[in-house]
């Protein structure tokens, strides 16, 4: 039992239900990929990322499961610092993909996916208020879990685990008022 991932494109899985994969592998060879107990991982250029997802669409990954972060600052190995995450399904097949992009400082940015799956407004929202990854054409990126007062991103790697004394700065809010 080997734990290297299968990196082949070439190797469908037994059930064939990787063709939207395969779809994109075709249309944009070269792009990193893995198979990981029997699901498919690929590595999209930010550059790319508004095409690739697009094309997944298109072949029927129509739902966005879900959109995260991974802060690799330190992480050994790592070219990158932020590497974000984006779950797809496709409702018909049961299949599964996950595609990743990566970010980096001053100015992590990436294409909004709010145009193709409205569900990532908010996915979004959350990493850019916990990372601070600024999602471009995104149509109201502001805080969602952190009062609009905050500065930092608090799941950035280099944010200080008890703070950075900010909390004397909110307002208290009383039951009453709540």
């Amino acid at each position: 039992m080997s734990a290297e991932p299968d990196t082949s494109i070439d190797s469908p899985l037994a059930d064939g239900s990787d063709l939207g994969f395969q779809a994109l592998a075709a249309a944009m060879p070269g792009l990193e990929t893995s198979l990981f107990r029997g699901q498919r991982r690929v590595v999209v250029p930010s550059a790319s990322l508004t095409d690739a997802m697009k094309r997944l669409k298109e072949s029927g990954f129509d739902l966005l499961v879900d959109v995260t972060c991974v802060d690799y600052l330190e992480y050994r190995g790592a070219t990158s610092r932020y590497g974000l995450v984006y779950l797809l399904a496709n409702t018909r097949t049961n299949e599964r993909l996950t595609v990743r992009c990566f970010a980096d400082d001053p100015e992590p940015t990436v294409p909004s996916m709010v145009p193709l799956w409205p569900a990532a407004n908010w996915l979004e929202r959350e990493v850019w208020d916990m990372f601070g990854i600024q999602f471009a054409g995104h149509p109201d990126l502001r805080r969602l879990m952190m009062p609009e007062e905050f500065i930092a991103h608090p799941l950035r790697k280099d944010y200080p685990l008890q703070g950075k004394g900010e909390r004397h700065n909110f307002p208290v809010i009383s039951r009453e008022q709540s």
